[in-house]
C-alpha cells in the first residue's frame, strides 16, 4: 500500500520533516509558535490516501418532481445517531443536488449492489448524463418524502434534512430518517484505490457475545 509520503516530492518531504522538528522541538519546550503552514500536508497527498480507504457506494438523489430530480455518487455517508435515526452526508457545493437538498428539505441515499456500478457510473457524470437523465437508468420508486428511493438498493434510506454544517467546499447534511429498506441478498458496490469492486467474499457473521466468536475475531489481528 502506498502511503501518503511515498508519492511525495522532495520538496515536500522536506516541508513534512521540517514541520516535525518544530513540533518535536514545541513539545520540549522550546520557545516558538507553531503556525498552519508549518502542518503543511498537499491536497493531492490527501487525496492519493483517501483512495486506499474503501467505502460503500451510495447515490444521493432529490428531488420531488419529475424532471427536477438529480442525484450524485458518494462513499461519504455514515451513520450518526439512533435516537432519532439519523445519518450524515457530505456533498461539494458545486454538485447539482447541493441546492436542491436544500430547496427540498429532503433526500434518499441508495446504497448499491454490485450489479449497480453502471449506476454509480451515471450518476458521479461518466457516462455524461445529467440532472433527471440519470433516473432513465434503474428502477425508481418514492417513499414518505416523495424524495426517488432506488428499488432494488442493497439499503435505503428516506430522510429530512434537519441541520446543516459548513465547511470550505463542502455542506455535511444531517438526515433524519423517515423510512429504510432493504434486501437481504446482494453483494455492496465498493469504492477503492479510484475503482469500483465487487465484494466477492463475506464472511459468516458472527455474534460477539459469544467467547468463542471473540476469540476468533481477535486471533485474527494477532
Amino acid at each position: 500500500m502506498l502511503t501518503a509520503t511515498a508519492t511525495m516530492s522532495s520538496c515536500d518531504a522536506s516541508a513534512t520533516c521540517e514541520s516535525r522538528g518544530r513540533i518535536a522541538a514545541h513539545a520540549a519546550g522550546a520557545p516558538g509558535i507553531i503556525e498552519a503552514r508549518d502542518l503543511f500536508m498537499d491536497a493531492q497527498s490527501f487525496k492519493q490516501a483517501m483512495r486506499h480507504c474503501a467505502g460503500a457506494v451510495a447515490l444521493v438523489t432529490v428531488g420531488r418532481e419529475a424532471g427536477r430530480r438529480t442525484g450524485l455518487t458518494v462513499t461519504a455517508v455514515c451513520s450518526l445517531s439512533d435516537d432519532p435515526p439519523s445519518l450524515l452526508v457530505c456533498v461539494n457545493r458545486n454538485a447539482s443536488a447541493h441546492p436542491r437538498i436544500r430547496e427540498e428539505g429532503c433526500f434518499a441515499v441508495s446504497f448499491l449492489a454490485n450489479e449497480h456500478m453502471t449506476l454509480a457510473l451515471t450518476f458521479s457524470g461518466q457516462k455524461g448524463v445529467d440532472g433527471d437523465d440519470r433516473f432513465g437508468f434503474g428502477r425508481w420508486t418514492t417513499a414518505v418524502t416523495g424524495a426517488p428511493v432506488l428499488e432494488d438498493a442493497l439499503v435505503s434510506f428516506d430522510c429530512d434534512l434537519r441541520e446543516a454544517f459548513e465547511t470550505k467546499t463542502h455542506s455535511v447534511f444531517v438526515g433524519e430518517v423517515r423510512d429504510v429498506g432493504f434486501r437481504a441478498d446482494g453483494r455492496p458496490l465498493v469504492y477503492l484505490r479510484s475503482a469500483f469492486h465487487d465484494v466477492q467474499a463475506m464472511r459468516e457473521p458472527v455474534t460477539l457475545g459469544d467467547l468463542k466468536a471473540r476469540k476468533m475475531i481477535w486471533s485474527g489481528f494477532s
